[in-house]
C-alpha cells in the first residue's frame, strides 16, 4: 500500500465509525493509537532492536522485515484493548467490543475506497514490544489496521467454506 492514506478528517470519520459497536456498559474498554510519519519509521528501528535483543544478529531480510513493519502503509491505526474495572461485565466481553471495534475500523476504510489489512505480530504479544508501541502494562493490541491505497485490485486469500462453519441446534451438548 501507498499514499495517499486517510488524512485527519478522513482518521477522524474512521474512529467514529470504529467506535459504533456493542459496547456493554458504554465502558469504551478499547481506544486507538494512530502511527503515520516519521514514527513508523522509529517503531521499525525498535522492533528490530528488540528482535535482534531476543533472536541474536539478525539476516538483512530479517531486519529489513522488522523495519519495515509499521512503514509499509501511510496510516496504521492500532487498536487496544483498555480493560476498565466492572463487576457486570466480563473482560472477554470487553475484548469482543474491541474487535468489533477493529472490525468497523477496517470495514470503513474499504468503504471509503482506501486498502486495509489488520495486523498483529510476534511484538503485540511482548511486554516490551507493546510499550514501544505505546501500550499501558495492562492493555493488549486487538489489531493494527493498515491504511493506504492499492495499486490494482488487492488480492484476495482463500477462505474457509461457509457451508461447514454452522449447524442446527440439536440439544444440548453430550460429549
Amino acid at each position: 500500500m501507498h499514499e495517499p492514506g486517510p488524512d485527519d478528517a478522513a482518521i477522524s470519520t474512521l474512529i467514529r465509525i470504529a467506535s459504533r459497536v456493542p459496547d456493554h456498559g458504554r465502558l469504551a474498554p478499547w481506544r486507538f493509537i494512530v502511527y503515520r510519519g516519521r514514527a513508523r519509521h522509529e517503531i521499525g528501528e525498535k522492533l528490530a532492536e528488540l528482535a535482534e535483543k531476543r533472536e541474536g544478529p539478525l539476516s538483512e531480510g530479517r531486519r529489513n522485515q522488522e523495519l519495515t513493519r509499521f512503514s509499509r502503509a501511510p496510516v496504521v491505526i492500532g487498536v487496544v484493548f483498555a480493560p476498565k474495572e466492572n463487576p457486570k461485565i466480563p473482560q472477554w466481553e470487553m475484548f469482543l467490543s474491541g474487535g468489533a471495534a477493529a472490525m468497523n475500523l477496517l470495514n470503513g476504510a474499504s468503504a471509503m475506497g482506501f486498502g486495509a489489512n489488520w495486523i498483529t505480530n510476534w511484538y503485540s504479544d511482548t511486554e516490551e514490544g507493546r510499550a514501544i508501541l505505546g501500550l499501558a502494562p495492562d492493555e493488549r493490541v486487538i489489531g493494527f489496521v493498515h491504511i493506504g491505497t492499492y495499486d490494482g485490485k488487492a488480492v484476495e486469500r482463500p477462505r474457509a467454506d461457509s457451508t461447514t462453519l454452522y449447524s442446527d441446534y440439536s440439544g444440548p451438548w453430550k460429549g
